[in-house]
C-alpha cells in the first residue's frame, strides 16, 4: 500500500544523543520557570491537621500497587495494595485475599500496574471506581473508593503485554484493553519466525455493570500483530468510538528498538464500539475457548474465583466498519481526546510534531472513502483526510497530551525533558518548562475527561540523578507539580513516589472525602468464620486441621492461651477485630509464619495459615500500636509431639478448662484503652 508522506523524523542517532544531553541541558535552561521560593512553599503548603485539594492515584509500575497522595502536598496517604502481595497487611496472605491473585496461569503474587483510570458519567470523573491494570500476566483491577481497598481482579484472555489499558468509555459502558505483544493467536507452539503469519493483536472491550461495577468480557477484536500501545476513549461528539496507537507496523520481531523504527507512520486504530455491539447482537462474532480467572471480593468479605471458558472474538472483515486506521507518524506512544471530543492528540516517540487528528474530518473521509489502502481488511484513511493540524517544533519525543479545559494543552516531551503547553486553537506552542528528568507521563486533575480541573500538572519522572539525596544505585522515581492557572507554568514541588508512576489521575477532595467507609459494621459480617463476641471464641480440630476462631480488641486477644495443637497440624487463626471505632485496627502475627501478618479494621474477620515447623510454646502478638497496653496484647500456642497427649484447650469465658482472669482496670487505663492513648501514638 501507498503510505503518505512524513514531514519529519526524528533521526535513531539524535534520540542517542538526545539521552545524553537533556539532563545538562534542562539543568541550565530550568532556574527561571520555578516559581519563588516562597510563593511555591505557600501554594503547597496544606498546615497541620488541614486537608489537600485533590486526591491523586499513582499507578505504581513494577511495585505492582496503587499510591495515593494529596495535591498540592504531595503527602503519601495510603498505599493500596493490588497486583502484588503486601505484608503490611496480609493481601494476598490471609485467606480471604489469597484469591485475587488467582490466574490460568496460576497464583501470580506480582504484576506491574500502568494507568489508574476513574470511573465517570457523562465523561467526568465520579469517584466511584479506580480501574488499573496488569501489564505482565494480562488483568484489570477495580478499586471501590468508599474504602480504598481492591474488590475485583478480571483476567484478560488472548493478551499479552496488558499496556493499553483500562481506559473507561464516557459512561463506563467500557474499560478497554489491548496487547501491546501481539502473540500466536490462538496460543499454540510456533515458530517466532512465524511472526507475520502467525501473530496477532486482541482488542478487549470489558463491560461494567453500572450499579455495582462488576466487569465482564463483551468481546474481543482480532487485529493485525502490531503492538498496541495505549488508549483512550471518545467523547462528546465521539462517544461510541475507542483510540488505539499501535507501533511495530513492520511486525517485527527481534531489537524493536531498529526494526519497528522503519517506517515513516505508524497507526491510531479507531473502533467503532457501537458497531461492534451491533455486529455481536447479530452473531457475527465466534465464540473462542479461553480460560481465565475472574476474581471478586463478595458481601462476606471473601475474594472467590470464577473461570471464565470462553469469548466472543470479532474480526473486521465480518464486522464492516469496525476499524480504520489513521496514519500517525511515528511509533506513537499516547493518543488522548480533547474535552470537546473533537481532537485525537497523537505522541510519536520519534515524531518531530504532534500530529492532533479532527474526528469530525475523519468521520467526512470514511463517508468518502478517502482511503490509501487497508491492512488485513482495515481501511487505512488518508493522513491529510483526518488532519486537524500538527504543533511544529514541540521539542523531542512526545508522549502523552493532557488537558486544563481552557483550551490549552500539555504534552510531556521525554527527550528534551519538558511540559509543551500549546494551543487548540491554532497548535500554536505558547510556553514549556523543563522538568527533572525525562518526563514519561503528565496528568491534569481530570485532565483526560470533559471538565478538567486545571489547576495543576503533575510530570511522572523517568529518572531522577541529583534531585534527592543519593540512595546507592537505586534511586526514587519523581514526581513534580507545576502550578499552571497563569499564562506560564510555575513549578512548586518536587516529591518522590513509589515504584514507577505511569500514570496518574486526580479529582477535588471532597468528591471522596466524606462518603469514606470508617469501619465494617460487626453486626454486618458474614465471614462463616467470624465471632462477635468474646463469648463464642473457640478452638475446633478437624483431623489435622486446627480452626482457632478469636477476637481481637483493646488490649487482648481472646483466647490468648491456646494448647494440644501437634507438628503437622495446620492451624488457621480465624481473628476478628471487635472494635466499632474510626482508625483503631488490630494487627497478628505468630511465631514462625512463612507468609504475613494480618492487619485487621474495625468489624473485619481475617484468616492467616501456619503451619507449626518445631515442637515449643511460640508467642503472637498484635502488630499494629493500638492503646497503651499495646505491648500487653500478645498470647502463646503450645506445639506438642505428633501423638501427644496434651489435651486441646485455651481460655475463654464459655471454655471450663482455664478461668479467664478478669481485667481490673483503673479509670486511666481505661481511658488511654478506650481512646488508644498519646502514649501509643
Amino acid at each position: 500500500m501507498s503510505r503518505p508522506a512524513f514531514r519529519g523524523r526524528v533521526p535513531v542517532a539524535l534520540v542517542i544523543i538526545g539521552c545524553g544531553i537533556v539532563l545538562g541541558a534542562c539543568s541550565r535552561a530550568g532556574a527561571s520557570r520555578v516559581g519563588d521560593t516562597g510563593d511555591a512553599a505557600e501554594k503547597v503548603y496544606v498546615a497541620p491537621g488541614k486537608y489537600d485539594e485533590f486526591y491523586a492515584f499513582f499507578s505504581g509500575g513494577f511495585d505492582g500497587q496503587v499510591g495515593v497522595y494529596g495535591l498540592p502536598s504531595g503527602r503519601l496517604l495510603k498505599h493500596v495494595p493490588v497486583f502484588s502481595q503486601n505484608s503490611e497487611n496480609g493481601w494476598g496472605y490471609s485467606e480471604q485475599t489469597k484469591p485475587m491473585l488467582a490466574t490460568s496461569y496460576g497464583f501470580v503474587p506480582w504484576d506491574d500496574a500502568h494507568h489508574p483510570e476513574l470511573s465517570q458519567t457523562r465523561g467526568v470523573p465520579d469517584g466511584r471506581w479506580l480501574f488499573i491494570n496488569g501489564n505482565n500476566t494480562p488483568r484489570i483491577a477495580r478499586l471501590d473508593l468508599t474504602r480504598f481497598e481492591t474488590e475485583e481482579i478480571l483476567e484478560i484472555p488472548n493478551s499479552a503485554g496488558n499496556h493499553s489499558s483500562p481506559f473507561v468509555t464516557e459512561n463506563n459502558e467500557y474499560v478497554v484493553a489491548g496487547t501491546r505483544f501481539s502473540v500466536p493467536a490462538p496460543q499454540r507452539d510456533v515458530s517466532i519466525e512465524n511472526y507475520k503469519q502467525d501473530f496477532s493483536g486482541v482488542l478487549s472491550f470489558v463491560r461494567v455493570d453500572s450499579a455495582t461495577g462488576h466487569m465482564a468480557i463483551a468481546f474481543q477484536i482480532r487485529m493485525p500483530g502490531f503492538d498496541y500501545d495505549l488508549s483512550h476513549s471518545g467523547k462528546g461528539p465521539s462517544h461510541g468510538w475507542s483510540f488505539f496507537t499501535s507501533y511495530n507496523s513492520e511486525e517485527g520481531n527481534s531489537k524493536l528498538e531498529v526494526s519497528a523504527s522503519q517506517n515513516d507512520k505508524d497507526y491510531i486504530a479507531a473502533i467503532n464500539w457501537m458497531t461492534a455491539e451491533k455486529c455481536v447482537a447479530q452473531n457475527k462474532a465466534v465464540q473462542e475457548p479461553a480460560r481465565y480467572a475472574h476474581n471478586l471480593i463478595g458481601d462476606d468479605g471473601i475474594a472467590r474465583t470464577e473461570w471464565g471458558s470462553s469469548v466472543k472474538m470479532l474480526t473486521p472483515t465480518a464486522c464492516p466498519g469496525l476499524v480504520y486506521y489513521l496514519p500517525t507518524p511515528k511509533s506513537p506512544h499516547g493518543v488522548d481526546v480533547d474535552p470537546s471530543g473533537e481532537f485525537i492528540v497523537a505522541g510519536g516517540k520519534l515524531a518531530t510534531v504532534i500530529p492532533v487528528h479532527s474526528f469530525s474530518k475523519m468521520q467526512r473521509a470514511i463517508a468518502d472513502r478517502a482511503f490509501s489502502g487497508e491492512i488485513h481488511g482495515i481501511p487505512v484513511l488518508k493522513y491529510e483526510a483526518t488532519m486537524a493540524g500538527e504543533v511544529q517544533n514541540p521539542g523531542l519525543g512526545p508522549l502523552h497530551t493532557e488537558f486544563d479545559g481552557k483550551g490549552n494543552a500539555y504534552t510531556s516531551m521525554f527527550l528534551s525533558s519538558e511540559i509543551v503547553k500549546w494551543s487548540l486553537k491554532d497548535f500554536k506552542v505558547l510556553d514549556r518548562a523543563p522538568t527533572y528528568y525525562s518526563v514519561g507521563h503528565l496528568m491534569i486533575p481530570g485532565g483526560d475527561s470533559r471538565k478538567p480541573w486545571g489547576k495543576y500538572a503533575l510530570a511522572l519522572n523517568k529518572i531522577t540523578k541529583d534531585r534527592y539525596l543519593p540512595t546507592g544505585p537505586e534511586l526514587t522515581q519523581s514526581a513534580q507539580l507545576y502550578d499552571i492557572s497563569g499564562d506560564r507554568m510555575k513549578l512548586l514541588l518536587d516529591f518522590p513516589t513509589i515504584g514507577e508512576p505511569h500514570y496518574a489521575q486526580a479529582l477535588p477532595a471532597e468528591m471522596l472525602r466524606d462518603r469514606q467507609l470508617k469501619m465494617y459494621s460487626l453486626k454486618d459480617n458474614k465471614d462463616p468464620y467470624a465471632v462477635k463476641s468474646e463469648m463464642k471464641t473457640r478452638v475446633e480440630r478437624q483431623g489435622k486441621v486446627v480452626h482457632v476462631l478469636m477476637t481481637s480488641v483493646r488490649s487482648h486477644f481472646m483466647p490468648d492461651k491456646i494448647e494440644g495443637i501437634q507438628l503437622g497440624d495446620t492451624v488457621f487463626f480465624h481473628l476478628t477485630n471487635l472494635e466499632q471505632d474510626w482508625d483503631v485496627p488490630h494487627g497478628f502475627a505468630v511465631t514462625g509464619a512463612n507468609n504475613a501478618e494480618l492487619l485487621m479494621m474495625p468489624g473485619q474477620t481475617r484468616t492467616l495459615m501456619w503451619v507449626p515447623q518445631r515442637v515449643g510454646v511460640f508467642p503472637f502478638y498484635c502488630t499494629d500500636f493500638c492503646s497503651a497496653l499495646h505491648q500487653e496484647m500478645q498470647g502463646y500456642v503450645r506445639v506438642s509431639p505428633r501423638g501427644s497427649k496434651v489435651e486441646l484447650i485455651w481460655n475463654s469465658p464459655t471454655h471450663k478448662s482455664w478461668k479467664v482472669p478478669q481485667l481490673q482496670a483503673s479509670g486511666e487505663e481505661h481511658e488511654a484503652s478506650t481512646h488508644g492513648g498519646e502514649a501509643g501514638r
